[in-house]
């Protein structure tokens, strides 16, 4: 194992949406979630606080639903490439995010080795989830440095993929870091920025270039096959 790959899954994998917009929209409950996430961006409501209550929100969810908002959310482009390359050079590839898990494990389906994310009680919901199951930014840096432990990886063979505030405290903690379509905040902290909806260009930014290797014309990566260009 050489290197461990980071990856947030709200507005990162999943561009410009979240796990939560996109069961709301299959449940037809937008306005609803959209009310709880003004809440949640004005500091009125914690993560902990804004799981309790999607619960609430979502009671009589199934597994069904979940497959069906997955299959049909804003995946960025090349994940699907990007995640069999890592597979190809036995590096190490998780996501760690703050939504819950049922909705975010089944990205292992899609080549991630591993998901970290807020623990839900079993579907349909008719319970509140454990606070202290829910992640919060802080919790991200915890997930990332007992995975490198485990895996015998210094910080400088981890990278993250972020978009927002809530990946402040890991781009804070790791030198080789990716802003994917972000914010300002998380941009001005990013040692590589990327905007578009190609995730093999912003994972090559993160990729030394290969010895003897020129400056792509203009700047800008091309997309012949991962295996050919990194």
């Amino acid at each position: 194992m050489s290197r461990l790959h980071v990856f947030d899954m709200d507005g990162t994998l999943l561009r410009g949406s979240t796990a939560s917009l996109e069961i709301a929209r299959r449940l037809d409950c937008l306005p609803e979630l959209r009310r709880l996430e003004a809440e949640f961006a004005a500091g009125t409501l914690d993560t902990r606080g804004f799981a309790a209550a999607v619960c609430r929100l979502w009671a009589g969810l199934t597994p069904g639903a979940v497959a069906a908002a997955f299959a049909a959310a804003p995946w960025i482009g090349g994940l699907p490439e990007v995640l069999a390359d890592i597979r190809r050079r036995g590096e190490y590839a998780v996501a760690v995010t703050m939504s819950p898990d049922f909705f975010a494990g089944r990205l292992t389906a899609l080549g991630v080795h591993e998901v970290v994310a807020s623990v839900f009680p079993p579907l349909p919901l008719r319970t509140a989830p454990d606070p202290a199951a829910i992640l919060t930014p802080a919790d991200k840096v915890v997930a990332v440095e007992r995975l490198r432990s485990r895996l015998g990886l210094s910080r400088d063979a981890c990278v993250a993929y972020g978009d927002s505030v809530s990946d402040v405290p890991l781009f804070r903690a790791l030198e080789h870091t990716v802003a994917v379509n972000a914010d300002d905040v998380l941009r001005a902290l990013a040692r590589h920025r990327y905007d578009g909806d190609d995730l093999r260009a912003a994972y090559l930014l993160a990729r030394p270039a290969p010895a003897g290797a020129g400056p792509c014309p203009g700047g800008e990566p091309s997309h012949p096959p991962l295996k050919e260009r990194v």
